[in-house]
Formats: structure tokens, sequence, C-alpha cells
């Protein structure tokens, strides 16, 4: 059975797997085919933390494939105290074949993936994004025809989209460049084990949002302050505007570089109106492709051709 909690539960030839069904998925939609490859399959999604793209990718693409869906509040679940986790993961599991979660800690991902005894998906926690940077991975794939020579410009907070970004890029043998203020950095010791697990990764961490875009293909920005950080929401405004992407910082990519975000987008801070509207942005394709991820994500995880 394999579980996804973190994208390093996952093999080169996974992800490539992964990707292959999502793009035959995504081409039979638009043929008008809709093969039941998982039909009579239970999708439970278990989340603590308000979504619109995770919740949707899932039950669309499930039922699309001709499984059904199950939507939990962690409240429903008892995750509030009612009942030991435990118990929780073991009695979902029971009746289902995949659990998504989006929750806060990792450790109740970790957990569910121990005692449920079905498929586990991180569908976001804290710490990873893992479907997130699967997704922007095959948009980059899409777009550009191939992801060798792409390199990856992330713009912002260090945080769960940046972590996964970084190891699906290691992984894959991307170039990933972060620029993020000091202070808001990816952690060293994260950086440090990702590159002692793949030491001939190119992933750098800098500053300067200006070196980190010049001539690369991808720029790619997040929200300034994550759920559960509405306190310091205008703090972080204040220490993140430089960080912004405008025109002038997307002159600095590559002529052809195209504009990513995992939604949802604050516009006028970490991204302007011009940029999110622009030619070069695939925000929306992206998004897009979380449904089809999703799809492709599920059909491998379950064997289902």
């Amino acid at each position: 059975m394999q579980n996804l909690t973190t994208l390093l539960d996952l093999s080169r030839a996974q992800i490539e797997q992964i990707f292959e069904t999502s793009i035959r998925l995504k081409q039979d939609l638009r043929d008008g085919k809709r093969p039941p490859l998982l039909a009579g399959r239970v999708v439970t999604q278990l989340f603590e933390k308000p979504s619109l793209r995770t919740r949707l990718s899932f039950e669309a693409g499930v039922q699309q494939l001709g499984g059904g869906s199950i939507f939990l509040s962690g409240k429903d679940a008892g995750l509030n105290g009612r009942e030991d986790t435990r118990d929780v993961a073991r009695v979902v599991g029971s009746y289902s074949d995949v659990i998504v979660l989006r929750t806060f800690a990792q450790s109740l991902i970790d957990d569910f993936a121990e005692f449920a005894g079905c498929v586990v998906v991180n569908g976001l926690s804290d710490a990873s994004h893992p479907c997130q940077a699967l997704t922007d991975l095959l948009t980059v794939q899409e777009v550009f025809g191939q992801t060798s020579g792409i390199t990856i410009a992330y713009i912002g907070d260090g945080n769960n989209v940046a972590a996964s970004l970084a190891e699906l890029c290691a992984v894959m043998d991307v170039p990933f460049r972060a620029a993020s203020p000091e202070g808001y950095t990816l952690p060293d010791e994260f950086l440090t084990g990702l590159k002692s697990q793949f030491p001939s990764a190119d992933i750098v961490q800098l500053t300067d949002p200006v070196e980190a875009v010049r001539g690369a293909q991808v720029i790619y920005t997040d929200v300034w302050a994550s759920m559960g950080q509405e306190s310091e929401k205008e703090a972080r405004a204040r220490v993140f505007a430089p960080y912004q992407v405008n025109a002038a910082l997307m002159a600095e990519a590559d002529p052809e570089a195209k504009f990513m975000h995992c939604l949802p987008a604050r516009r006028g801070l970490e991204v302007t109106e011009e940029v999110m509207e622009s030619p070069q942005s695939v925000a929306f394709h992206q998004a897009e492709n979380r449904m089809h991820l999703a799809k492709g994500l599920l059909v491998t995880l379950l064997g289902g051709g």
C-alpha cells in the first residue's frame, strides 16, 4: 500500500507514472471519455482547514472515474478531542479506500498513515503540500513540453508550498531557487537534509528576489500569511513588500517566463493585478490541473490502471 505523506514517499518513476496517467485522463475527459477506473472506490476527505481546490479536485476527480466521495470536518470526525486519533483513523480507514487529510500538524497525517489501513494522502499540512507541488510540475511539463532545463524561482514565504516544491525539484532534478526575507526562509535543517538525500540537487535559498528570478522560466509565489497566521498579516505585509511579483520583477526573468500561483491570490500584495491577468500567467491552468493530478494520483496509488 502506497501513501503520500510527503513527496519523499514517491520515487521519480512513480511521479512520472502519476504525470503520465494524469495527462492521459485529462485528454480522455476532453474527448468525452470517463473510464470507470475507480468504480466502487470511496475517497474520504477529512479537513481541519477550509478548501476550494483540494476538496473539489478530489471530489470531482473520483466521481468522474466512477467512485464516490465523503467529506468530514475535523469536528465531524472527532478530531476535536472527542475520540483518540488512532481510533478515528481505524474507523474512517475501514470505510474508505483513500483518506485525504487537510490539516495543521503533519503528525496527524503520519498517525493516519500508521493506523488507517488504507491509502492516506496529504492534502495539506503546515509542513507540506505535495498534491500542489505535483500539480505545479505537471503544469510546467505541459506548458514547456518538458521539465528538464526549466528553472523554478519561488518568491515569498518559505512555507509548506515552498518546501514541497523544493522536495519535488530535488527528486526530479529540476533547478529550484527560493527568495525569502531573513527569518522566513526554508529551514536550514530542511535544506541540509534534502541536499544530503539528493547531493546533485540544484536547490538554492536566497534573500534577493531579483537574483532568484534572473533567467528563470517559472516565477512562483504564494500568499504572505497562510491560514493560522492571520494575526501576523500586517507585519508580514511590511516584511514581504520587496518580494511582490510585479512587472519589473517579471522583466528580470527569461523573456518566455510563466507566472504561477497556488491560489488563493491576494492581488496587490504578493502579486499585482497586471501580472495575475497577464498572458504570462498560467495560474488558472495550474488550478484546473489540480483535478487532473488528483485523478492520476488516485488511480496510480490504487493501482487502477
